[in-house]
């Protein structure tokens, strides 16, 4: 397992991240901004943006971070696809309510996990050599 997706998991586990910001804030670095400022970009996507239990926060985190890495809309839109199916094949569904139970009670997978697949996930698409700047 990365460094970077026990990182994640622990942001997540702190209680202080929602899916979105624990994801996200983790590659920083790659996007060449400042955790405060990440955390504040990705605030409203915890439980399915705006708590509505849509699509899980920790795939918009990793979008949010491919866009500001790739700078070029198909890779990013080709980029996020491929890590959402990957995501959906190994857990069923992207949808937060779903992979948490709601209504069903049955849980597919718990947040922390989903964290780190959407880590697992983006650390495939993204280049070693990517944000040569100082942050």
């Amino acid at each position: 397992m990365s460094s970077r997706m026990e990182e994640a998991a622990a942001k997540k586990k702190s209680g202080r991240y929602n899916c979105a910001q624990a994801v996200a804030c983790t590659f920083c670095d790659k996007a060449c901004i400042d955790e405060e400022t990440m955390r504040q970009i990705t605030q409203a996507f915890g439980v399915g943006m705006g708590t509505l239990e849509g699509n899980c926060g920790a795939l918009t985190g990793a979008g949010v971070i491919l866009g500001m890495v790739n700078k070029d809309q198909r890779k990013t839109v080709a980029d996020i696809r491929a890590i959402m199916t990957a995501f959906k094949e190994r857990n069923g569904t992207v949808t937060c309510k779903t992979l948490k139970g709601v209504g069903t009670g049955v849980i597919l997978r718990e947040c922390d996990d989903c964290v780190r697949d959407a880590v697992e996930f983006l650390e495939n698409r993204l280049n070693p050599d990517d944000c040569p700047l100082e942050i």
